[in-house]
Formats: structure tokens, C-alpha cells, sequence
């Protein structure tokens, strides 16, 4: 049996000269000049760059906060946009929801509902309570059986999510909704 020859290494190894040619073509930078060049102010700019930074965010803040409420589509967040949603904010705005009134109803009832807690008034507030909830569940289940028929028509499918954005907005007081009003009670979009 024959004995393998040992392998020898087949890359010329570069002499000098030609190390010196391929060279970067700078000299190597001292760590003070690399120390400098990463050297930044701990806090920046002067005191009229940072007044004039926080007065152009604050405005525009403020159109942001007005653009919102006004319901232009580039300010509001991904929840509000688009044409289905305009339409349902539409919808729900012009009519009267049982939520609407749902809130300051619940308060004076469990305001009742303390200050006679040791008398049949007390269940009683209960009671209305709970109808007036089941009333609530009840008006946005027919208002989801005629909105599901209406968006179809209009719009071919429903966009996801839509149930909740009804069931959200129909339960907020109007003057805090958020985009306002965009219509007068009674002020239906078409279909």
C-alpha cells in the first residue's frame, strides 16, 4: 500500500511590494482622530433650536388634533378610514341610539341604587338596569341586521372589524365622539 504525498500549499504568498501597492491608501487614523470623529453633544443644538422644534411639533400636533376632528381622512387613525367608515360614522350619527342615553341612565341608576341599598328601590334600579342594557343589546343587533344589508349593497363586502365600530360609536354620547359629527340628526347618507 502506498503512502498519500503531503499536500503542499498551492497559494503564492505576496511579497511586500505588492502588499504595499494594494494598500488602502490612507494612513491608519490615530484614536484621538477616531475618538473626535465619534464625538457628539451630549445634549443637542441651542436653546432656540429645541423652543423652535417644540413650537413646530406642537402645531403640528394641533392640525393633527383639528384635522381628526374634522374627519379628513389623512389624520385619522387606521380604525376611521376609508368610505365604509365614513358611512357607518354617517349612519349612526344621524339617528338616535338607545347608547347614546345608555350612560347617564346607568349613572343616575346606580346612584339611586347607593343611596337605597337596604330598600326595594335598589332592586328595582337593578332591574332597569339590566333592561336597559338588554334595550341597548337590542337596538344594535337590529341596527347590525339593517346596517349588514346596507353595507353589502353599497360597498359589495364589509370591511372587518365592523360590528365593534358600530356597537363603539353607537355607544359613545355624541358630543365626545371622535371624528365629530359629520351630519344633523335625521341626515341619512344614501344608500
Amino acid at each position: 500500500m502506498a503512502k498519500a504525498a503531503p499536500k503542499t500549499n498551492t497559494t503564492v504568498n505576496p511579497t511586500e511590494a505588492e502588499l504595499l501597492e494594494q494598500g488602502k491608501g490612507r494612513p491608519t487614523p490615530t484614536r484621538r482622530e477616531r475618538e473626535a470623529a465619534n464625538r457628539r453633544p451630549i445634549v443637542g443644538g441651542s436653546a432656540e433650536d429645541k423652543k423652535a422644534a417644540r413650537a413646530r411639533l406642537t402645531n403640528e400636533r394641533e392640525k393633527a388634533r383639528v384635522g381628526m376632528a374634522n374627519g379628513e381622512e389623512r389624520y385619522l387613525p387606521a380604525k376611521d378610514k376609508g368610505e365604509q367608515r365614513r358611512f357607518v360614522r354617517d349612519w349612526i350619527d344621524a339617528r338616535w341610539n338607545v347608547g347614546e342615553i345608555m350612560m347617564p341612565v346607568l349613572v343616575l341608576f346606580l346612584i339611586v341604587g347607593f343611596a337605597a341599598s337596604q330598600t326595594a328601590i335598589a332592586s328595582y334600579a337593578l332591574l332597569l338596569v339590566w333592561a336597559f342594557v338588554a334595550l341597548f343589546l337590542l337596538d344594535c343587533l337590529v341596527l347590525w341586521l339593517s346596517f349588514r344589508k346596507k353595507l353589502t349593497n353599497k360597498f359589495g363586502s364589509m370591511q372587518r372589524g365592523t360590528f365593534f365600530y358600530i356597537l363603539t360609536r353607537s355607544w359613545q354620547l355624541r358630543f365626545l365622539r371622535l371624528p365629530k359629527p359629520q351630519v344633523k340628526r335625521g341626515q341619512y347618507p344614501t344608500v
